[in-house]
């Protein structure tokens, strides 16, 4: 009987060591090992290192002074470089594959694909579509789940779809990446019809199918799965939270990454920075206050990503301190985390302090965007800048080639408004490059209601009719505007107005507190909340201590409507 024959002990020693690599350096002395034994044309050992190796110029190193690669070592080193953004060599080392005459793999082919898509090149990836025919891998699942993935992402679903109905075989990557090309695709009823049809449904295609309907804003079919899900990782909780998130359902985003962590699931980064996010819009400093001191405590590296987040968290609840503290910190400082500073010291009304901290920015070379110029036009608002407010409005076309959006106009209308250059502000408006919004007219009668120009007034209210014919807020405006120079004829005639038009008045808007980690929302006449009893008793005395007290109601002209 024959006997096998056995790796040599030095070679199962460098295989050991390469299997155990924790770092490039012990990598990097594995290969001076192998260099020393020869063994560095050995492709068996050489498809272990390249496969291991952390950074593409290592690997290409290697590589290159190997004398007669193998398919499975051509395979290593196109991976590699397609996993690690080097499409394009990847690309032309399978051009010397096939000149040196080596046979490529399905996992070439596969990997080859990933290339493509990488190097946004549609034609590309159709050339090697047919080399996977020529050399017979057309139905191989590897290279048919990645041509799945290459059509969708270039929009082509027809040929996506193509590649999944002619698959001889499918198994469960290739079902989940064409349920996912369809819920990208925001094509839900073909990605559902689909997800029905899965032999065997996996997590990522029940995450898939959440994601698709949370893109479209249907919160609630995808609360119905994430409900029927018997398992759920990471990514389940994450892709419901940020749903929750996107679609401005704040507090049950909060309430889902509770449930998570009570599940023993550690979130990610992705799920802390999206939840402290949803502490920002509740307004929730306590909550927010926890998610970091959760951050800290499981070592989470407060990226840019986590870092801009907690940056806006702290300045939206009030803690400015704490919100600067968290920026000057941060070692790395992209774009985002920029602009949740300049938009805090904006809103807390250091004006001058949010404009150096602009100036600051571009001295670190970091350009800014649409969003930058909303908050330094909204400093330049809230402390009455006109002249810094109009240079920076010229400077974004000048300097920047950013042109100005509705919001960017809408700062300069309530800048102008508010300083009472209400004719100017009015030229703007007729001037502007996009539609003027409800928004945009309502901070020209805002202004108008400040300085009493009741011209201007009715030129706003006109065209607010056009664009928010229910909203009463603007007949409430004209209203006390008329009576507050008592042409009370005219108060007559907008009530009828609002009578004929039956234009009531909306729903009063609502605020919220946090106390002990429980969220309390309220609205004006409210009596949904539990305690609303003792609520309404204790305003009654306290009106009763302020009118003992001497102070007396502040009539306004807002009960006439």
């Amino acid at each position: 009987m024959i006997q096998p024959s056995k790796i040599p002990i030095w070679k199962q020693s460098l295989v050991d060591r390469l299997r155990r690599c924790a770092s490039s350096g012990e990598l990097e002395s594995v290969y001076a090992s192998m260099i020393k034994k020869g063994a560095d044309q050995d492709c068996f050992l050489m498809n272990q290192l390249i496969s291991a190796a952390r950074h593409a110029a290592f690997a290409v190193t290697a590589f290159d002074c190997m004398e007669s690669p193998n398919a499975f070592v051509y395979n290593a080193i196109i991976r590699c470089l397609a996993h690690r953004g080097m499409p394009v060599m990847a690309l032309e080392c399978y051009r010397s594959m096939l000149r040196d005459g080596v046979r490529p793999t399905s996992y070439t082919l596969s990997s080859l694909v990933k290339a493509c898509g990488a190097t946004r090149g549609l034609g590309l990836g159709e050339s090697v579509h047919g080399h996977a025919w020529r050399n017979g891998f057309d139905s191989h699942v590897f290279v048919q789940t990645a041509l799945i993935d290459l059509y969708a992402n270039f929009g082509k679903m027809r040929e996506s779809r193509k590649v999944f109905d002619e698959m001889p075989e499918r198994d469960a990557f290739a079902w989940t990446a064409m349920v996912t090309a369809h819920a990208r695709s925001s094509d839900m009823s073909a990605a559902g019809a689909l997800f029905e049809e899965m032999p065997e449904r996996n997590v990522a295609a029940w995450n898939a199918m959440i994601d698709g309907y949370a893109r479209l804003g249907n919160v609630e079919l995808a609360e119905s799965l994430f409900g029927r899900m018997t398992v759920r990782d990471i990514i389940s909780w994450t892709t419901m939270i940020t749903c929750y998130s996107q679609n401005r359902r704040f507090g049950e985003a909060l309430t889902t990454f509770r449930e998570m962590t009570a599940h023993g699931i550690t979130p990610d980064e992705v799920s802390i920075a999206a939840v402290i996010s949803a502490c920002a819009h509740l307004g929730t400093l306590d909550a927010g206050k926890e998610i970091h001191h959760y951050a800290m405590q499981h070592r989470f590296c407060i990226d840019v990503y986590i870092g801009s987040a907690l940056v806006n968290m702290y300045a939206k609840c009030g803690s400015l301190d704490s919100s600067l503290v968290v920026f000057y910190k941060l070692r790395e400082k992209n774009l985002f985390c920029w602009n949740s500073v300049i938009e805090g010291l904006a809103m807390h009304g250091y004006a001058e302090d949010a404009l150096q901290m602009f100036k600051l920015m571009g001295r670190e070379k970091i350009e800014p965007n649409g969003v930058t110029f909303v908050s330094v036009l909204s400093a330049c608002t809230h402390a009455g800048l006109i002249d810094e407010g109009r240079q920076w409005f010229r400077s974004m076309t000048d300097d920047y080639n950013i042109t100005p959006g509705v919001e960017h106009y809408g700062c300069m209308v309530d800048l102008l408004s508010r300083a009472g250059l209400l004719e100017d502000a009015l030229e703007l408006i007729q001037n502007m490059k996009v539609e003027p919004n409800s928004v945009i007219w309502g901070a020209l009668l805002g202004g108008c209601k400040l300085h009493r120009n009741l011209e201007i007034a009715r030129v706003a209210a006109n065209a607010l009719k056009v664009l928010e014919p229910e909203n009463s807020g603007y007949h409430a405006l004209l209203v006390n505007m008329h009576a507050e120079v008592s042409r009370w004829g005219e108060v007559a005639k907008i009530r009828a107005s609002m009578k004929e038009q039956r234009v009531e008045k909306e729903c009063p808007g609502a605020s919220s507190i946090e106390m002990e980690g429980e969220i309390h929302q309220f609205a004006a006449s409210d009596k949904n909340h539990p305690d609303s009893s003792e609520i309404y008793l204790l305003l009654d005395e306290l009106d009763g201590q302020l009118k003992l007290a001497g102070h007396r109601e502040e009539i306004q002209h807002s009960f006439l409507i």
